[in-house]
């Protein structure tokens, strides 16, 4: 899986500040309603990162629905655990999502938000989720479509590319990695899932801050480190022109479309 070291000093915050509003919030309450639609007892979220999911899904599920996040990176889940008052119930917990630390048939449902492009092995993901799930137990879990449904990462890639056009940082390519339905389709049901449903969700994101935007951008992802290595260009002067970039492209106020890909699938 991705490096828990890229997710450590300040990029958990970052991350949580600039991206969360923006970038996760709204498919967040999305993903939690349609797993609290089927009324679970005990769920399970794998790549919870800073917790924008965790929040939601304890605020709809049942106040008695055991729930249980999970990510690679501690200082993720640090940041996610100051979303709850003390009593709340939620476990968090340090968990691979390709080994997951639960016996067979534990939950009966599992929550993952673009999580699955950064596996490692994504066939291991899904054999994994089933395992953990008990029979009939829903897996729902989104991607990014590709980027030219979400603009935010066109554009900085362009906008890196600028300042290193001998070798950009390519960070901003691995959010994208599962933008065809056909391939994770067959990879659930070789994982022995069945009853697939496919959504398509787009979204027109009202972006209130620009510039707080580009800088979860930068310092808020692995991308910060890739430009640090190459050290030729001011983070703070990416940073910039980013948000120079979003502004002219999204308006004023800032409006930016958003596409999704959100599967539902049951444990045969």
């Amino acid at each position: 899986m991705t490096d828990p070291a890229r997710f450590v000093g300040d990029i958990p915050l970052q991350y949580d500040r600039g991206l969360g509003p923006v970038l996760f919030a709204h498919y967040a309450q999305d993903i939690a309603h349609r797993a609290a639609l089927h009324a679970p007892r005990s769920v399970l979220e794998v790549a919870a990162g800073t917790g924008v999911v965790t929040r939601k899904l304890r605020d709809v599920l049942h106040p008695q629905a055991a729930l249980t996040a999970t990510d690679l990176n501690a200082p993720m889940l640090e940041i996610a655990q100051e979303k709850f008052a003390p009593g709340e119930q939620v476990d968090f917990g340090v968990g691979d999502a390709l080994a997951l630390p639960f016996p067979d048939g534990a939950f009966d449902c599992l929550v993952c938000q673009f999580g699955l492009m950064f596996f490692p092995d994504k066939d291991a993901a899904h054999r994994e989720a089933w395992r953990v799930l008990e029979p009939h137990g829903r897996y729902l879990f989104s991607v990014w479509d590709a980027p030219r449904y979400n603009p935010f990462a066109r554009i900085g890639l362009e906008v890196v590319a600028q300042f290193f056009p001998d070798d950009p940082p390519k960070f901003l390519q691995t959010p994208f990695s599962c933008p065809e339905i056909d391939p994770t389709k067959e990879a659930l049901i070789g994982a022995g899932f069945s009853h697939l449903a496919v959504y398509v969700l787009p979204h027109l994101q009202e972006i209130l801050d620009v510039a707080a935007f580009a800088r979860g951008l930068v310092f808020g992802s692995p991308l910060i480190e890739q430009i640090r290595a190459r050290g030729d260009a001011d983070p703070e002067a990416v940073v910039a022109t980013l948000a120079e970039r979003y502004a002219a492209e999204f308006g004023s106020p800032a409006h930016m479309p958003l596409q999704a890909i959100l599967f539902d699938a049951v444990r045969a």
